[in-house]
């Protein structure tokens, strides 16, 4: 059977979404376009297409320690409108790295989207890192639209982090993410986003710790410039003996707003939960120290934010 091959525009899209320079080995599926480009299982990964709407199966074995299955999307033809449905189903004690991401090239007249929903059944002392990034371009006159939808049930003693990256390119995202965590589980969020022109990106993080002894740490850094908006939500329930973080640190520019509504509701005198909030501009001593290196200001606020963003 002839290799399938992705033109240059697509894998560039790929590059970008999954650091990929072309089809995997391991586990994959890769999604362009609307359909399903190519996949393939490995011993211990395997991936079943849905057979009721569109989207698989992942089902990872507890044997599999240490591996990996890519599932990037790429569109690049204007106005395709998707909903995607994954689900993750992850035995006991099993240990994998899960790589996601959404793409969009956009060179029409309408509006592209990809909504991707993600659940995951983590069984009990499993280990996982899943990473996400989204990524868009094109000429600027239809809308890259992305909403990504993540739902997480974390067994006992079950650990997941989550790594979700957005610099560049999405003009509207409303990203949400639901957990249930119990006994003794940990769930890691690190979210990173930059918005500009007319951009607005909602995120919402909602934790139910309803195990003894489980615990959550969601972390928000952004950058918003230019006239572009962000909102970002969390709310974290203590209902047992746990602890939860949530932060969210943003820097505003121009005439960008951003509005952060960080919840915690303790259901249990066990509970120790804390939030925090932080939005302010970068600060001038950062610039002038950095311009006094040979940097021209925009230089210097570009090595702040990269750094920010890291």
């Amino acid at each position: 059977m002839a290799e399938k091959k992705l033109d240059s525009l697509r894998l560039n899209i790929l590059r970008e979404v999954a650091d990929l320079e072309g089809v995997p080995t391991g586990a994959y599926s890769i999604r362009v376009d609307g359909e399903t480009f190519d996949k393939n299982s490995s011993e211990n990964i395997i991936i079943e297409k849905k057979t009721d709407k569109p989207g698989i199966d992942i089902y990872i074995k507890a044997a599999g320690k240490r591996e990996s299955v890519h599932i990037p999307v790429i569109l690049a033809e204007s106005g395709l409108k998707e909903v995607v449905y994954n689900d993750f189903h992850i035995e006991d004690g099993a240990d994998v790295l899960i790589i996601a991401g959404c793409g969009i090239h956009n060179c029409g007249v309408q509006d592209s989207e990809h909504s991707g929903i993600h659940s995951f059944y983590v069984g009990k002392n499993a280990k996982i890192k899943y990473v996400e990034k989204h990524y868009g371009d094109g000429d600027g006159n239809g809308k890259n639209i992305m909403n990504p939808t993540t739902c997480v049930v974390l067994e006992e003693g079950a650990y997941m982090e989550m790594e979700t990256t957005q610099i560049k390119g999405v003009d509207s995202t409303r990203r949400k993410t639901e957990a249930v965590l119990k006994d003794k589980s940990t769930l890691i969020v690190h979210e990173k986003i930059m918005t500009h022109g007319e951009q607005f990106a909602e995120t919402e993080f909602k934790v139910d710790l309803q195990g003894e002894d489980c615990g959550t740490h969601v972390v928000s850094r952004s950058v918003a410039k230019d006239n572009s908006r962000q909102l970002f939500i969390s709310d974290v329930i203590g209902n047992n003996r746990c602890s939860g973080h949530t932060e969210c640190d943003a820097i505003i520019m121009d005439n960008a707003s951003v509005v952060a509504v960080p919840k915690i509701v303790a259901n249990n005198t066990e509970a120790s939960l804390i939030h925090e909030a932080a939005i302010g501009k970068i600060a001038g001593e950062q610039l002038i120290k950095l311009m006094t290196l040979g940097l021209d200001e925009k230089q210097a606020e570009e090595e702040i934010i990269n750094g920010f963003l890291k």
